[in-house]
């Protein structure tokens, strides 16, 4: 979850909390402006999903994370059992389809060439009829 960041106690133009895992140097995610960016735009909905689900904003990421169709499993790093029992918390239920779409949306990045190029054709790659 990004080092933390995905779990809803990281705002946009507020400090580091100095007692995560970021502000000590442990975080190996390097990450440029952009990337920060996109980051907070995905905290953004997710303070949005947390008041219509009534869910953390890490339950919401793990179970976001557990219905994209890539994976296969996640990793859970809590720092103890109050955490580890909140994160799992994060099964037995499912964000809607719409909201699911909002967090994708939210953090859509740019494809690498020829993916954007295609993106732009569809026509001219069409999905193989199965």
């Amino acid at each position: 979850m990004a080092s933390g960041k995905l779990s809803g106690k990281y705002r946009r133009d507020e400090p580091v909390p100095e007692d995560g895992r970021v502000a000590q140097g442990g975080s190996p995610v390097m990450n440029t402006d952009a990337d920060e960016q996109r980051l907070y735009n995905i905290v953004d909905v997710l303070d949005e999903l947390v008041e219509e689900t009534g869910k953390t904003a890490a339950q919401i990421s793990l179970n976001w994370l557990l219905q994209r169709p890539t994976i296969a499993n996640i990793i859970i790093g809590a720092r103890n059992e109050e955490q580890l029992k909140q994160n799992l918390e994060a099964v037995n239920w499912n964000l809607t389809i719409e909201q699911v779409k909002r967090l994708d949306k939210a953090s859509e990045i740019q494809p690498a060439y020829p993916y954007w190029h295609q993106r732009r054709f569809p026509m001219l790659n069409a999905a193989p009829e199965l």
